[in-house]
């Protein structure tokens, strides 16, 4: 493939994908072991099965696995084929770097939210004084949520934005 970018911005490039994979990884390992830890641990299956607000911690662990190692893995192959294919480079670096940024304090935000709540729900009698405590930290779970999806959306954009017009710059 003709690389139509300078070197220094193909190195960027690349370390972003890898970050993007490093990512994957790491969000895969923490993942795959709080799933183990849940299931193996009878007090913290216990914990999360019959708690009134456990529930929230099975969603943070969801969130890391599907938003952390799934999307992760998802977005860096993307990053990797679709400049391949279209023969030329991603339409904006700044914004892969704005997508890994945002992505990962959104998605760490919600998993540090969504875990905080489930304890403090737990450890509350239960009731209108649960939900008062949980509302204002899935409130702001709800923010970090948010982030994660102004990220998917900067992804998208990005993606589009390289794509558009590649069969006239080919011909």
């Amino acid at each position: 493939m003709n690389k139509p970018w300078e070197h220094s911005q193909e190195v960027v490039y690349r370390r972003y994908m890898l970050w993007f994979v490093y990512a994957c990884v790491i969000y895969s390992i923490i993942g795959f072991s709080w799933g183990a830890l849940m299931g193996g641990i009878a007090e913290f299956r216990h914990f999360v099965d019959h708690t009134s607000h456990g529930r929230l911690i099975v969603r943070a662990h969801t969130h890391i696995n599907l938003l952390g190692w799934v999307e992760m893995a998802i977005f860096s192959a993307v990053y990797y084929i679709i400049p391949r294919i279209v023969q030329r480079p991603i339409y904006s670096l700044t914004l892969v770097k704005v997508h890994f940024w945002v992505h990962n304090v959104g998605l760490i935000g919600m998993v540090v939210f969504f875990t905080i709540a489930g304890v403090a729900g737990s450890s509350v009698s239960g009731g209108a004084q649960a939900e008062a405590v949980v509302a204002p930290l899935l409130a702001t779970m709800g923010m970090f949520g948010m982030l994660v999806l102004l990220a998917n959306f900067v992804w998208a954009f990005n993606i589009f934005r390289t794509c558009k017009g590649w069969e006239k710059s080919n011909v």
